[in-house]
Formats: C-alpha cells, structure tokens, sequence
C-alpha cells in the first residue's frame, strides 16, 4: 500500500514536470518555436479547431513560423485567429500560406518574460509540494490505521521528501535554461 502511495507521487510529479514543460514551450522567445501556436485556435467550419490540426506549422529559420493549412479556403480565418492571440504576432498572407516573422524582443520584453517563467515554475514548485502534502498525510493515516509502523513511516516519508526534492531540482533546471532561452539573443 504505501509502495502505491510512492508511485501515484511520483506519477502526479512526472504530470505536474509535463505541465511545466507545456507551458514554457507557449512561452516566446526570441527564435521561432511552432509550439507557441499550440493554443490557438481557428474557427474551422464553425468548430474552434486547434492551428496544428487544420495545416503544417513549421520554423524554416530563427525569425520565422510558416503555416501551410491543408484547405486554403481558412487561410483569412486561420491569419485572424493568429493576430487575436494574445501573442503580438502579425502573420502574412499570401494565399497559400501564413508566414508568421517572429520579431526581435525588446529587452523589457525579454525580462517581463524571465519573470512570467519564473511565476510559472514557482506555481509547478507549489504543485509538487501539494501532491508531497497529500502522499505525507496518505502515510500518515496508513501509520494511524496500524497498516504501518512508525519506523516505516518516517522511511517513507524520507523517500517522499528525496522524490519532492528530485522534482523541485528539476523544475528550478527547466526554469533556469527558459531564462537563458529568452535572455539570449
């Protein structure tokens, strides 16, 4: 039983690392990243439908993110979708397909970034602790109900502890390389 607590920890601090990773790709950075667009919907025959799913997003270079929709006939739709964001782009399109130019950021953008990345990993640093929380008063109540002794518990408590720690360690390197990611030029 215990050993099921451990897993379901480990579990939910693999998703939470997962949702981290998620949000830092939406994240810009000075170079062109087609997962920026994964939220982004187009109105596509009257149902929201993600960008991936109605054409090709690439990066051909640094400074650009090319769309290239399987049926044409969106392309206003999909260019629309696109400036009204929230992601301060300004696609181009040229009948065929949607060039996004990815603009340089500013260096008060760049910061303002670094800062929102940061929220972020914190707001996942607080995730992997709730779920230590709950594994810790999982073991508790286990140890309560005589399903465990004390000296167990205090064991598993140390390997609920190393695995919070081998998380948080891994959320303060992704947070880390975010921040070199966008403060590079």
């Amino acid at each position: 039983m215990p050993e099921m607590i451990l897993l379901n920890c480990e579990d939910r601090m693999d998703k939470t690392i997962q949702a981290l990773e998620r949000d830092f790709s939406k994240i810009r950075t000075g170079k062109a990243n087609p997962a920026i667009l994964n939220d982004v919907k187009v109105d596509y025959y009257g149902v929201p439908t993600p960008v991936t799913q109605v054409g090709s997003v690439s990066a051909p270079d640094a400074q650009s993110i090319v769309v290239k929709p399987w049926d044409t006939s969106i392309l206003k739709e999909l260019e629309k979708a696109i400036q009204t964001s929230g992601l301060g782009l300004n696609p181009l399109n040229d009948g065929k397909i949607i060039r996004i130019p990815i603009p340089p950021l500013t260096e008060a953008t760049r910061k303002d970034l670094v800062k929102n990345s940061k929220k972020v990993a914190e707001d996942n640093k607080v995730a992997i602790r709730n779920v230590r929380r709950d594994a810790m008063e999982e073991l508790k109540k286990l140890e309560k109900d005589g399903q465990i002794s004390e000296d167990d518990l205090k064991r598993y408590e140390q390997e609920v502890q190393k695995l919070t720690d081998k998380f948080i360690e891994k959320i303060d390197k992704l947070a880390k390389e975010k921040e070199v990611d966008i403060m590079s030029i």
